[in-house]
């Protein structure tokens, strides 16, 4: 599996960025990423999660996950994040920052 992720926007608009494939990841990781992105039901969501006016200082995520055959890219604020997509986003989160080390 292999996924592109940006969190972009914020109150000082910085940018967090990262590639990642599953199979460079340790075995739990790459469990729990897929357990998350399984229970998130990501490849089912709209490829656009919109606030109907857009809030200053807001994260925006953009999330672009390849596996199994099926690509599917999804951009969301962080206004309206569905709360079965938050836990999904919090772990991506997690390892763009582990990987800027």
């Amino acid at each position: 599996m292999h996924i592109e992720f940006v969190r972009s926007g914020g109150f000082a608009g910085m940018r967090l960025a990262a590639s990642i494939d599953s199979q460079n990841l340790a075995a739990v990781q790459a469990s729990t990423l897929d357990k998350l992105i399984t229970d998130s039901g990501f490849f089912d969501l709209p490829e656009q999660i919109k606030p109907p006016s857009p809030g200053p200082d807001r994260f925006e995520y953009q999330v672009d996950i390849s596996s199994a055959g099926q690509t599917h890219s999804v951009n969301v604020s962080e206004a309206v994040i569905p709360d079965r997509l938050r836990p999904l986003l919090d772990f991506l989160t997690t390892l763009a920052m582990s990987s800027r080390k």
